[in-house]
């Protein structure tokens, strides 16, 4: 009797071990999908890091992905390290941005390498529009508070980041976020852009329902006027890292859409 219930243990926990690797194979990318590059790029005072979550997710799958470190100094530069990223794609990319890595997006988007691109709570100016007048007609975003040095580069105020930037994480992770924070030039605000890639490349937008660094009615009209997919998710400005499955869903919708078109 024991040697029995041992074999149906033994046989049910092999099922359970069968099931898990039928249900991870679903999840894997087909191996005739042309779109398998994915390119983030992450926004102001944050860095690449904080993309982690959705590499994991993204990798697992079977995506190649690479991550932007971008040196927030100015536009120029940080599209040349979105170009540089992009250089290295062995093939067609799904381009994503979170927040000011929006606008990067936007201009570097061109590149004939990108196939899609998705806004993460992101911003999207037009060709010959600057970042800063994407906010002009809509309230000011009261707990997102930027202190500004004498050279000009911004933090998010101490006080205010985790309300601000990530009120959806632990204490500990606002405080290592909040003092790891890359700063700002707030001239690349000021830089018009030459191009707007989401003219000619499909787009999709991924919106933080409870997005304290933006007004909401300015994330949903900038992702209606540049004709993105929507979807929206209970989350802080942070979704990049508290909702990556989300964020990595969308990619991978984006990448499948477009490969399906090709």
């Amino acid at each position: 009797m024991k040697t029995k219930t041992k074999m149906f243990v033994l046989a049910a926990a092999a099922a359970a071990v069968i099931g898990l690797k039928s249900a991870n194979a679903s999840d894997t990318i087909p191996a005739d999908q042309t779109v398998r590059n994915v390119v983030l790029v992450h926004g102001a005072f944050a860095d690449g890091s904080g993309w982690r979550g959705v590499y994991d997710e993204l990798t697992t799958r079977g995506y190649r992905v690479t991550i932007v470190q971008n040196p927030l100094t100015s536009l120029e530069d940080d599209v040349a390290a979105t170009k540089r990223a992009l250089d290295r794609q062995d093939g067609p990319a799904i381009l994503v941005g979170h927040s000011w890595g929006g606008t990067v997006i936007t201009e570097a988007g061109i590149d004939q390498k990108v196939a899609g691109l998705v806004y993460v709570s992101a911003l999207s100016p037009d060709a010959g529009e600057t970042t800063a007048q994407q906010y002009d007609g809509f309230p000011a975003a009261s707990e997102f508070v930027i202190d500004t040095s004498e050279d000009d580069f911004a933090y998010v105020d101490r006080e205010k980041f985790k309300s601000g930037f990530a009120h959806d994480v632990s204490d500990a992770d606002a405080a290592f976020m909040r003092d790891s924070q890359v700063p700002l030039n707030l001239a690349a605000f000021g830089t018009k852009l030459k191009n707007a890639a989401w003219r000619s490349k499909p787009s999709w937008a991924v919106i933080a329902t409870e997005d304290n660094a933006f007004d909401q009615a300015m994330l949903i009209y900038m992702a209606e006027r540049i004709g993105a997919k929507i979807t929206k998710v209970s989350a802080s400005h942070a979704l990049f890292m508290t909702q990556p499955k989300v964020v990595a869903d969308t990619i991978n919708e984006a990448a499948q859409t477009v490969s399906s078109q090709h």
